[in-house]
Formats: C-alpha cells, sequence, structure tokens
C-alpha cells in the first residue's frame, strides 16, 4: 500500500527548477510560489501547487505539518566538498595559525594533514563511523541532505579503505546521503619512501582495484599544490582514473594558480578551492562542464582571501559553495554561514548563493538533487519565516525546523 503525504502549507515555495546552470542569476529568476504544498508518495516527488487544491483531490494523504506558521520549503542543501571522516585533533595547527605560522610552515613543521593521517591511522572503525554520524547529523539539522565525504587521512592501503568502509557503512546508519571520494592522493605520506609518481603509481596498482572490487567510491579527488603534488603528476593521474571509470574532481589554486585551467583541459567534474585562481583559470570555466567549487570555510579558516566568485560567475562559470569541513583548515562546517558571507563578501545575489548550495553543487558531484521535482526522490528543508531571504539575512543563526528525506520527517528541536 502506497504511503502518500502532503507537505504544508508552505508560505513559499522553491523548487529550484529551471534555473541556468552556468553564470549570473537574479533574484527575480527564483521559482518561488505561495501557499503551496508538495504531495510526496513512498519517498518520491508526486506533485507541487495549491495546498488546498492538494488537500481536496488526496484527502487520504497525512498533513504531518500543523499549518499555523509561516514555512518555507527549498530543496535539501548539498555540500559537495568535505572531509567529515577523521580521528584526531588539530587545535594545536589552530594555535599556531593565530599565532602567525601559515598552512605551509605548519605542514613542513609536521602538522597539517599529516598530523590528521596519524589521528585517523589510530581510530577504530567504531570512533571514524560515530565522528562521521555526529557530522552528518549536525549537517542534517541545518537543512543538508546530501553529504559528499573524502578519504585522504589514511594514506596507505589499509588505511585508506578502512575510510572508505567507514563511510559506507555510516551511509547505511544516516538518513543523509553520503556521496563517497577517494582522496588517496591528498599528499604523499611521510612513510612512503618513493617519489610523488611512484607514489600515485601504488595508488593505482593496490589501492584503486579494492576500492573498484568493493564498491566504495565512484569518484577520485587529488590535491594539486605545493607540497603535495605537481600539475604534470596530476595530470597524469587524473587521466589514468578516469580511464578506469572514475569521475574526477580537484583541490587546485588553494595557495598557487596554474590548476583550474588544468582541471578544465582533464575534464575534471569540479574544480574545488580556487582562492588564488587567476584570470586565465576564471576564463577557462567560462561555459565548461567543469564546476568551480568555492569553499569559504577554508578562506576564514586560515584567514586568506575568498575564491573570486563574482568573476567566475561573470564569465558564465558554474559556481557551487561548500564547506571543505575538516579538522584542519576548515573546521567550522556551518555550510549557510560561509555560504552567507561569501555572498555578501562576493557580490552574489541570494539566488546564485542559494543555487550554488542546491542545483549547482548537486553538479559538482554528478548527482540528481537539488531541486523539488515531480518523479524525483523527496528531499525539503523547512524553515519558519515569512520571507526565504532571511535564512541568509541572518547569516545561518535561523535553523531549520524540519528536513524531509523520502519517507523520512526529521523535526528539529
Amino acid at each position: 500500500m502506497s504511503s502518500i503525504t502532503l507537505y504544508g502549507p508552505f508560505t513559499q515555495l522553491l523548487t529550484m527548477e529551471g534555473l541556468p546552470l552556468h553564470g549570473p542569476i537574479s533574484d527575480a529568476q527564483l521559482p518561488v510560489s505561495e501557499h503551496q504544498g508538495v504531495l510526496v508518495e513512498d519517498g518520491i516527488v508526486a506533485e507541487t501547487g495549491d495546498f488546498e487544491s492538494l488537500a481536496k483531490s488526496y484527502p487520504e494523504a497525512k498533513q504531518p505539518l500543523d499549518g499555523n506558521e509561516n514555512l518555507v520549503a527549498l530543496p535539501g542543501f548539498v555540500d559537495c566538498h568535505t572531509h567529515i571522516c577523521w580521528g584526531g585533533t588539530r587545535v594545536n595547527d589552530y594555535a599556531m595559525r593565530v599565532a602567525g605560522k601559515s598552512y605551509l610552515e605548519i605542514a613542513a613543521a609536521g602538522g597539517g594533514i599529516s598530523d590528521s593521517v596519524n589521528g585517523t591511522r589510530e581510530a577504530s572503525e567504531v570512533e571514524l563511523i560515530e565522528g562521521i554520524l555526529e557530522r552528518a547529523d549536525q549537517h542534517l539539522r541545518r537543512g543538508i541532505t546530501t553529504i559528499e565525504v573524502k578519504s585522504g587521512y589514511g594514506l596507505s592501503l589499509d588505511a585508506e579503505l578502512k575510510m572508505l568502509r567507514c563511510i559506507k557503512k555510516a551511509n547505511e546508519q544516516t538518513p543523509a546521503n553520503l556521496i563517497p571520494t577517494f582522496l588517496g592522493a591528498h599528499i604523499k605520506p611521510k612513510d612512503f619512501k618513493g617519489s610523488h609518481r611512484e607514489y600515485l603509481d601504488f595508488l593505482i596498482r593496490e589501492v584503486v582495484p579494492v576500492v573498484q572490487q568493493e564498491g566504495l567510491a565512484k569518484r577520485a579527488d587529488i590535491f594539486v599544490e605545493e607540497g603535495a603534488f605537481g600539475l604534470e603528476e596530476s595530470r597524469e593521474y587524473v587521466l589514468k582514473m578516469r580511464a578506469l571509470g572514475f569521475e574526477m574532481t580537484m583541490h587546485v589554486d588553494q595557495f598557487h594558480p596554474g590548476g583550474s585551467k588544468m582541471a578544465v583541459e582533464v575534464g575534471s567534474v569540479s574544480a574545488d578551492h580556487l582562492e588564488f585562481c587567476d584570470e586565465e583559470g576564471i576564463n577557462a570555466f567560462s561555459n565548461s562542464e567543469t564546476v568551480a567549487v568555492a569553499l569559504p570555510g577554508a578562506s576564514l579558516g586560515l584567514g586568506m582571501k575568498f575564491t573570486p566568485a563574482r568573476q567566475i560567475l561573470d564569465q558564465n562559470g558554474c559556481l557551487a559553495i561548500a564547506t571543505d569541513w575538516n579538522p584542519g583548515s576548515a573546521p567550522m562546517g556551518d555550510l549557510i554561514t560561509q555560504a552567507s558571507i561569501l555572498g555578501a563578501s562576493e557580490k552574489l545575489s541570494i539566488a546564485e548563493t542559494l543555487a550554488g548550495i542546491t542545483t549547482r553543487a548537486a553538479r559538482a558531484i554528478r548527482i540528481e538533487a537539488g531541486t523539488i521535482t515531480k518523479g524525483k526522490k523527496a528531499t525539503l528543508t523547512i524553515f519558519e519565516t515569512d520571507d526565504f531571504r532571511n535564512i541568509f539575512y541572518h547569516q545561518g543563526q535561523l535553523r531549520p525546523t524540519h528536513t524531509i528525506i523520502e519517507d523520512v520527517l526529521i523535526k528539529h528541536e
């Protein structure tokens, strides 16, 4: 027997349907409807429209919302770049950073990613799973229903597989949709005695076959930066991984330019960070299938400039916004706060900011999400307000009252 639920009435419903994937978006382009309902049948959006008309047409539908408040409904938000599987802490990194040390100086002194590698290798599967679930729950309470999760703090055969297996197990225990990404190419670990190219060959030869055999990830990533991997060895790795069937994304231009242009050239589905993206890189995103992903949490965590989001949009790029939630450079993990601050700094319209965490973020990880569309899985986030613009006006302080994922209604206290 089918389960039919009518959600609403919503003072405003934003389905996010029909918006362009590239270039600027004005607030006037947003599809905002009033006094709306969303009919969900067996976890799938069956219909949207006038609430009273839907209630009359489907008298058997459950109506779990009381209808006595101003409510705004939007698609569940998408965080398309996180590192929420980790062990240990990087509080020492933070103390050194605010005392004046740079990210690269801290890494050279033994902190940074290597510190998280030690903590993650030492952590048990139970500890890693509990950490993922706790962070995923925080995201759900902020309206985020889809979360990309990277490995990359293992950097050995056993530890990378442990991370990916924990992400898979956590995905079975949370209502959120966790999208795994293999980031064995985060940095060359200190205990690997060969060259950077030899380490990348080791990943392809030893680790990737197990990842594919166990179905642990269809996406992979590489960090292109001083202290990580160079442009040419990264290009070779990406092309080899694509030939093996992986969708590739890349960390580029965080401290030095040049990586974004290469990411577009090799067909990366996204290029993430981009704080030092130069004019050539910005122009490369124009009408490209590669999504430019801004990570304002890293800019805030490191005290550095933001991704040139306005310029990327004005050059007809596709811009997404994600948290980069990790224990070192971006420990905040609050997508709405970060997107609001980026929007204020880069002069993004509310429509552009909202698309950056819904439709365009979904595009960055090549999934069907970010809209409320008939025939697709129901993922909604609901706020108690009479104006959706308040979500960004309050810069993350306005929290959702409910999150809906298929047949699951989560009420946030």
